[in-house]
């Protein structure tokens, strides 16, 4: 099968993040060994989901990783304009959810392993498929530890989310948050004898605004992104059963995106401190105010050097920028390729077809263009590892 072929299929399963990507994972792995390839699974909830790992050529030495996730974001109350799960092609652009969210690098690889079975191999090729990355890069860390005990450590690991096919070198950490806003309830025509919930979660969304704003005017810089300091985002709050009750509980869900100069913890705790101070203030009127604050997901950021040998090898697979020498970026999104760095200890890049400009979107799609040319730095990638 050709990457477009692939692609097709792989569109075909509908893996969002809160569904199997098993059956996904079985078609990858039947395919493979199609080919001659054996694979080995990484299992998640009782096998409804697994992680996918496969070696191609000699397994004695460091080898070349390509990393992509099965998941994708759920398409439910977009205004698709076809159905997102069966793949159309018109003009030069491929549709369907995941086409650039990874499944376009994903079948590419597929196609790689492909033509990599009928060739005799001096390095190895390795591919790691993961489940639940766009939740927070959840699943691949049982498949890295299972690789880490394993001793396999590859000279570079490539993540293809899409980058138009250019190198990027690092993105932001980040660190996910619940505050819990505890108060007294009551009747709402006697609301100054309660202590309203949500009132204390105004109060800490107010703090966290202040921090954002200490951050944006005194926080750490980094040019190299779109937002060139740390972020602090509050996404959701939930609070209250009925207008004419005092609620008692409110939660806020926050998320730190931090470049690689500022802690995030730190930053975490700061925000800890101030909700207390914000429940402290009401405590001598009402003795169970509190407000607990307590992280719910991280992943690390990414910060490979420009001028390492990862990025010299992958430049010579993916061609010089439009300006002289190689053009490596940061993006704005975060990856999987903070824990491959950090806790297996491979150099890792970002490099894949399509744009996150279309990802997440209704009508995801991909160009030919650049499915082509992900074939393209797939078989100078061959050749390399048969040379």
């Amino acid at each position: 099968m050709d990457t477009l072929t692939l692609l097709d299929r792989l569109v075909a399963f509908e893996t969002v993040s809160r569904d199997p990507n098993r059956p996904l994972i079985d078609f990858v792995r039947d395919f493979l060994a199609g080919h001659g390839i054996a694979s080995e699974l990484v299992e998640a909830e009782g096998g409804r989901k697994a992680n996918l790992f496969a070696t191609i050529g000699p397994a004695d030495r460091p080898g070349i990783m390509l990393s992509g996730h099965t998941d994708v974001v759920p398409a439910t109350g977009q205004a698709w304009t076809t159905d997102p799960f069966r793949l159309r092609v018109e003009a030069d652009r491929a549709y369907g959810r995941g086409t650039a969210d990874m499944k376009g690098f994903v079948a590419a690889a597929l196609a790689l392993a492909a033509r990599a079975s009928g060739r005799d191999l001096a390095v190895p090729l390795h591919l790691a498929f993961s489940h639940d990355e766009e939740i927070g890069c959840v699943g691949v860390r049982s498949l890295i530890d299972r690789l880490a005990a394993r001793g396999i450590r590859p000279r570079l690991t490539i993540v293809g989310e899409p980058t138009g096919m250019g190198i990027a070198t690092g993105h932001k950490g980040k660190l996910a948050a619940r505050a819990t806003c505890c108060g007294v309830a009551g009747h709402s025509a006697l609301a100054p004898n309660a202590l309203n919930a949500i009132h204390l979660a105004c109060d800490f969304v107010g703090a966290l605004r202040a921090g954002q704003d200490a951050l944006t005017e005194e926080g750490a810089r980094d040019p190299d992104y779109a937002v060139p300091y740390t972020t602090l985002h509050v996404g959701r709050i939930d609070g209250g059963t009925a207008l004419n009750i005092v609620p008692s509980r409110c939660t806020v869900d926050f998320e730190i995106r931090n470049v690689a100069a500022d802690d995030p913890e730190a930053i975490l705790g700061r925000m800890i401190d101030a909700g207390e101070a914000i429940a402290a203030a009401r405590r001598t009127d009402f003795p169970e105010a509190r407000i607990v604050v307590e992280p719910t997901n991280a992943y690390p950021g990414l910060a490979t050097p420009v001028d390492s040998e990862a990025v010299a090898f992958l430049a010579a697979l993916v061609g010089p920028g439009p300006t002289h020498g190689v053009k490596t970026h940061k993006v704005a999104f975060g990856t999987e390729g903070g824990l491959f760095a950090s806790r297996l200890g491979t150099p890792t890049l970002v490099c894949g077809p399509g744009s996150m400009d279309q990802g997440h979107r209704p009508d995801e799609f991909i160009t030919l263009a650049q499915l082509a040319a992900c074939d393209a730095m797939m078989d100078r990638l061959l050749d390399r590892l048969a040379a």
